[in-house]
């Protein structure tokens, strides 16, 4: 189930994400989506949304860190 906008976006990445975090996020699990949309292309048992959020999450983490106040801070390369 791709994310047309940010506000498709579960609350839970609403929520603690930056926008632009959040599109980063969104574009992330969309192209996951497709990518792993055979159980094959996947590890294990996790199933294509699961893997689609973890690509997602794992984008984010390449341009966002959480500080050391619980919020989500753009890294400077």
């Amino acid at each position: 189930m791709p994310y047309k906008t940010r506000s498709d976006l579960p609350e839970s990445v609403q929520h603690v994400l930056p926008a632009h975090a959040q599109d980063i996020y969104k574009e992330a699990f969309n192209s996951a989506w497709e990518q792993y949309r055979h159980k094959e292309d996947r590890r294990g048992d996790a199933s294509r949304e699961e893997t689609a959020h973890r690509v997602a999450w794992a984008a984010v983490k390449n341009e966002y860190q959480k500080g050391d106040d619980d919020k989500w801070h753009k890294k400077s390369h």
